[in-house]
């Protein structure tokens, strides 16, 4: 497997990638098109985005967790693209998910946490300051105080029912990347989240028709 050259910059303290490669339509949403090490990203109101995102930065078989989502099932895993020989779960941890994101943010380099509601100012340095150590990036379906960078659905629709039959073929979304630092520019994508195929393919506008030639008139007589 070929790999990318990196520059100073982009190497942390203890050597490793400063961020995590984030390929195909999500990436446009984040700066540099990556997850940098250490990072909170808040993905409120919208599994399915949760988990593409989620599933995009584990493309290389990263090893990842899933904390307080219960109903994450394996096949809803796998349909998002998540390498489940990679995975972890712990479903209910309760009042003790904190706990539970310290225990594997020394292990696991990427942690999706469900809605946990608010969260305490002490609670949230410490896992602030662990997430730096670690390298460790986190994905919240939920709000997070001082998220690096936040992902919103401002509108979606699904295709393939009409008229009351028919088979959920594909949805569109619109969605909205902003955050602090480099992720303050507000981005926007149009995505097939998910596509036929489940996969995320950004919307490609119809070429437009080709004009019709004009009949050329003829005087008769």
């Amino acid at each position: 497997m070929e790999t990318a050259a990196i520059t100073p910059g982009q190497r942390g303290r203890d050597g490793q990638r400063a961020g995590i490669p984030v390929p195909g339509a999500l990436g446009t949403l984040l700066p540099d098109g990556i997850l940098h090490r250490g990072s909170a990203v808040s993905a409120p109101g919208d599994l399915p985005l949760l988990l593409a995102l989620g599933a995009a930065a584990g493309a290389d078989h990263t090893a990842w967790a899933a904390v307080g989502l219960p109903y994450l099932g394996a096949l809803a895993a796998h349909s998002a693209g998540l390498d489940l020989a990679c995975g972890l779960w712990v479903d209910a941890p309760g009042d003790r998910w904190p706990e539970a994101i310290s225990t594997l943010a020394d292990g696991v380099p990427l942690i999706l946490l469900g809605p946990v509601g608010a969260v305490a100012e002490r609670t949230h340095r410490r896992l602030t300051g662990l997430l730096r150590r670690s390298g460790t990036v986190l994905l919240v379906a939920g709000p997070w105080p001082g998220a690096q960078l936040r992902l919103s659905v401002e509108a979606a629709s699904w295709e393939g029912v009409g008229h009351g039959h028919g088979l959920l073929r594909r949805r569109r979304v619109r969605v909205t990347g902003s955050g602090r630092g480099a992720a303050a520019v507000p981005r926007t994508a149009e995505l097939w989240l998910p596509g036929p195929d489940g996969s995320v393919h950004p919307v490609v506008a119809p070429a437009p028709a080709a004009d019709t030639p004009r009949p050329r008139l003829r005087a008769v007589g």
